[in-house]
């Protein structure tokens, strides 16, 4: 039977089928191919890197493309999840928290994604329930092979129809052998058959270990999780070995044995100095080859489209490894032990080093650790401070300590949530005479509620939603460094994960001792961003929005550029002369601001 046949006849399982194929209105057999990557071994291997420059490849030679992240863990959304367990949590315009996977997606496809492209198990569970409390199961016994694993195809049937996408890459969490994925990989499995040859292309990503001890790279982890896979019913068509450094060719001889994949798919994919470098990586191998071959997708390639984004990509390269001027950023959070809780904020802050020339050193500073009386000896080699977002007590008065340090010495300040949150609170207590002013969040009845849950949002509270989450608009006012920064412009959008708020009833107060709330909405009393004015402080600004979600690495995020050329400033090396001519200042005349946020994305992950 045909894949047009299986889909277009049995749609509902009943006693005379064990079938349950249900697709979405307007979905076509056969015009969306899809890749499925899987990891082996152990996790942590960079399922989402290797996706995304894979689907950059393609993207470049001109096809739609568009990814999905299948999460095994039962949360419907990553808005809970510790930083220290699982990275930071990146949200979506739509105002969907998912895993950091998303953002490397983003910032390697230039898309806007929604809510379509991040699927958990508990968003599964929960519809495939939903459905039988309504009876649409026709009176089956709802079980996890056709139902569930039906449900998952239509997720992923759903994305090609809204995105129109050539191509869907489907990334599926955690490790083969791992009982919470089990049911997608059975999933894509049956998806497989019922869309027919040629629509499927499967990548195994595993690991080469290589043992300190022994000096040379052993396979037979890898060989034992490939055949898991097998077992599972995936046979893979590309298999990417992952090492630290280049795998050897009897290594991947021995991978195409036990395989069974020609040696020809077999890919070493080591270490690189930076994440950028891949897709160049991936096309010198010929993985994008052998996929158009496998997707027998030829037809619908662009080669002028893929010289021009190939020239401009390795423009970027370029730059960024031909950065010179050192700058050090100080990171003051309380998630420092594990870099991939500010993720989003380290590839910002390489976008920007890159754009000006200059190349971003960290320096990572635990904020419960930093006091009034360590902060000029902690911070005296920093040329230039972040204070991320965050929630909760720990490590808060480090960071006002860390605040007031910046203003008064003058050192460039961007802060970011949290960031902008305690910058208030730190001005109002040493310049506007509040010296008891606060956050409820922090002290519920403190005598100055500077920062508050607003009047609107508590009434949503006994409803779970009184988080503000996704893209707003935010209106600047003319004039101030943040309208310069975005060249002037009187409204972007930005991304939004937080709760509490300046309290309108301080504004006028604090604006009389000279801080400026230069960003607003445009429809409720809700402060955006502040900053202090350029002749009282050379970079000074902070907003309650995310602006490392939206930053690109060709479309550099306009805070973070301004950052890091005051702190080249700062740090008495002005920024890149070359960069400068070409690419403007954001000190005091910024380059063009396009990348205002999400307004400059190229797609819609949805319709």
């Amino acid at each position: 039977m045909s894949s047009e046949n299986i889909l277009g006849s049995l749609r509902h399982s009943s006693d005379e089928t064990e079938f349950f194929t249900r697709t979405p209105t307007g979905y076509e057999p056969g015009r969306t191919k899809y890749v499925v990557v899987f990891g082996t071994v152990m996790s942590g291997l960079g399922k989402g890197i290797f996706s995304s420059s894979l689907a950059k490849i393609l993207q470049d030679k001109g096809l739609t493309v568009s990814p999905v992240k299948l999460e095994g863990y039962l949360n419907l959304d990553s808005g809970t999840l510790n930083p220290y367990r699982h990275g930071e949590v990146f949200v979506l315009d739509d105002g969907m928290e998912c895993d950091m996977d998303l953002g490397t997606y983003e910032r390697m496809l230039n898309l806007r994604l929604s809510r379509l492209n991040f699927c958990t198990s508990g968003q599964i569970f929960s519809s495939v329930l939903e459905r039988e409390r309504e009876g649409r199961y026709l009176g089956r016994d709802v079980q996890m092979i056709p139902h569930v694993t039906g449900e998952v195809k239509l997720r992923l049937r759903e994305l090609a129809v809204a995105s129109g996408a050539d191509v869907i890459f489907v990334e599926i969490g955690g490790t083969v052998g791992d009982v919470e994925n089990a049911y997608f990989i059975e999933a894509v499995r049956e998806m497989a058959y019922e869309e027919g040859p040629r629509n499927f292309c499967f990548v195994a990503l595993t690991y080469i270990v290589e043992p300190q001890i022994l000096g040379e790279q052993k396979s037979k982890p890898a060989q034992v999780s490939l055949k898991l896979l097998n077992a599972a019913g995936i046979h893979p068509h590309i298999i990417a070995c992952r090492a630290s450094t280049p795998v050897t060719k009897k290594v991947r001889e021995k991978i195409a044995l036990f395989g069974n994949v020609p040696m020809d798919r077999v890919f070493s994919m080591h270490d690189r100095d930076s994440v950028y470098v891949v897709p160049e990586m991936l096309r010198g191998a010929g993985i994008d080859a052998a996929v158009i071959d496998l997707l027998s997708i030829a037809d619908r390639m662009d080669t002028r489209a893929e010289e021009t984004a190939r020239r401009t990509w390795n423009d970027y390269i370029s730059r960024l490894r031909g950065a010179q001027h050192p700058v050090t950023i100080g990171i003051i959070g309380k998630y420092t032990t594990v870099r991939d809780s500010y993720a989003s904020i380290i590839q910002a802050l390489e976008h920007a080093g890159t754009h000006v020339g200059a190349k971003v050193q960290l320096d990572w500073v635990d904020s419960t650790d930093l006091t009034q009386a360590n902060a000029a000896k902690r911070l005296e080699n920093i040329h230039g401070v972040i204070v991320p977002g965050g929630f909760g007590t720990r490590g808060v008065d480090g960071k006002i300590a860390c605040i007031r340090h910046v203003r008064e010495h003058k050192i460039p300040y961007l802060g970011i949530c949290y960031g902008m949150q305690l910058a208030v609170i730190e001005y109002a207590r040493n310049v506007a005479g509040l010296p008891h002013a606060g956050s409820t969040e922090i002290e519920p009845n403190c005598p100055d509620p500077i920062i508050d849950v607003l009047p609107e949002q508590k009434r949503i509270e006994g409803l779970g939603g009184n988080m503000r989450l996704g893209g707003f608009d935010v209106v600047l006012t003319p004039g101030t460094l943040a309208a310069n920064l975005f060249d002037n412009a009187d409204r972007i959008r930005l991304r939004f994960r937080h709760r509490y708020e300046v309290n309108p009833d301080y504004i006028e107060r604090i604006e009389k001792h000279g801080m400026v709330f230069s960003g607003k909405s445009p429809n409720h009393p809700i402060m955006h961003a502040l900053e202090l004015p350029t002749d009282r402080h050379p970079y000074f600004i902070a907003t309650q929005a995310h602006p490392e979600l939206t930053s690109r690495p060709l479309q550099a995020q306009p805070m973070f550029v301004g950052l890091v050329e005051a702190a080249l400033r700062y740090s008495g090396v002005p920024a890149d002369s070359e960069s400068e001519a070409a690419h403007g200042s954001h000190l005091p005349r910024p380059p063009s601001a396009s990348n205002a946020g999400d307004s400059a994305d190229t797609q819609a992950a949805s319709a």
